[in-house]
């Protein structure tokens, strides 16, 4: 009863005000699903292809729709399948990307609605309690989300001594506050960047300032660890020419940015970094994780791309501890599901992750959930962003 009967596509607009790609799947009992593709600003040279969304829509139309007609929704590698045959390439530039983890997305939600069950329980998860994925909150961003405000794209707050999903939610949203709350106190202006983070003009080492300041202040409040990360979204500082980290006037050598992160996370005890070095530096990745890598997460995302074959790169590299996992990066659930896989069996944490770029769509919280996921990077503030941490707050309350 499962199968699927029509698949619709629309253009709707994301968090930036651009068209995207949101997909309805119907089955023959009357299951529905509807999921929309995210996308990103700063993308790694290896993630899936992403069409202009009118093109990816018209092109998903002709080839997969006729193929997904009558398959099982509630196989959801038989979607994928169906998905990967109709697009033919290595990389979704058929159909496109957006189109393809939309349907997946849509097909996986319509078979829980058959099962009347949560789109993680049809996923084959369950909320473990206190094992919860730790939310990852931007507070302050730069980079390419951001281009007036610092060279590092993303601090991140990282509560990870709270008892619970709620307390962990509301604790971001405190630091996103007490950062308003430091600049404000030291005169300094913030709009905000992409995914609703702070984007102050002011250097990365007054930012690390700010973030660590804002930090101490709540976790004095709720009486639990809070810590903070990165994203340094290094790839987009790296000049090839120059074979070289850009911050502005001032340049790092690959080894300079390794004793750079080593020493920020030695000052600030970072729970995170994400891409500190550039997406193709696989031995750079390895030597920083075997200094630091015993004391924080060293995660790939221009590095791993969700990509199974990337992250086997990484794994025999000894590359990274950690990755992150964003299903339109891939194409499919199916396909993200199998770079969690494989991270678990080699002791590599994954990291459920958003774009900057983002919608209503919450699939990503039961995706963490369903996974068993240590983290998630869902950002602070916003519909866009709140609509999944809000989702991980009524996972919780409905498996009491």
């Amino acid at each position: 009863m499962t199968r699927i009967t029509s698949v619709s596509l629309r253009r709707v607009l994301d968090s930036r005000g651009n068209p995207t790609v949101e997909a309805d799947v119907l089955t023959e009992s009357g299951g529905f699903g509807r999921g929309a593709a995210p996308s990103g600003a700063s993308t790694g040279e290896y993630e899936a292809i992403e069409l202009p969304a009118s093109e990816s829509i018209a092109k998903a139309r002709e080839h997969a729709v006729p193929r997904l007609e009558g398959v099982y929704a509630g196989d959801q590698r038989a979607v994928d399948n169906a998905l990967r045959a109709a697009d033919g390439t290595d990389d979704f530039s058929a159909i496109g990307a957006n189109s393809a983890v939309a349907i997946s997305m849509a097909a996986a939600k319509a078979a829980a609605d058959v099962l009347g069950a949560p789109l993680y329980q049809h996923l084959g998860g369950a909320f473990r309690g206190e094992n919860f994925p730790v939310p990852l909150g931007n507070v302050v961003g730069g980079g390419e989300h951001a281009k007036e405000a610092t060279h590092i794209q993303e601090f991140l707050a990282a509560p990870v001594g709270a008892p619970s999903v709620s307390e962990a939610v509301f604790a971001n949203a405190a630091v996103h506050a007490a950062v308003a709350d430091v600049l404000d106190e030291r005169g300094v202006p913030a709009a905000k960047g992409d995914e609703g983070a702070w984007a102050p003009p002011i250097s990365d080492a007054e930012a690390f300032e700010v973030v660590d300041e804002a930090v101490d202040r709540v976790e004095d409040e709720v009486g639990f660890e809070i810590r903070f990360g990165l994203d340094m979204a290094a790839a987009e500082l790296y000049d090839d020419d120059r074979e070289a980290y850009v911050y502005g006037d001032e340049t790092k050598s690959a080894d300079e940015q390794i004793e750079y992160v080593a020493g920020l996370v030695d000052e600030y005890d970072l729970a995170y970094v994400e891409d500190p070095l550039d997406e193709n530096d696989y031995e750079a990745f390895a030597e920083l994780t075997d200094r630091v890598g015993d004391r924080t997460l060293i995660c790939g995302d221009d590095l791993f791309v969700t990509n199974v074959e990337r992250l086997q790169d990484g794994i025999d590299a000894g590359a990274a501890n950690s990755i992150l996992i964003k299903p339109n990066q891939i194409g499919t659930l199916s396909d993200a599901f199998d770079a969690v896989e494989l991270a678990a069996r080699n002791g590599y944490e994954t990291v459920i992750s958003h774009r900057s770029g983002e919608t209503e769509d919450a699939t990503i919280a039961h995706l963490a959930v369903a996974t068993d996921a240590g983290y998630i990077k869902t950002g602070t503030v916003g519909g866009e962003r709140t609509a999944k941490l809000n989702e991980l707050v009524r996972i919780a309350d409905d498996a009491v």
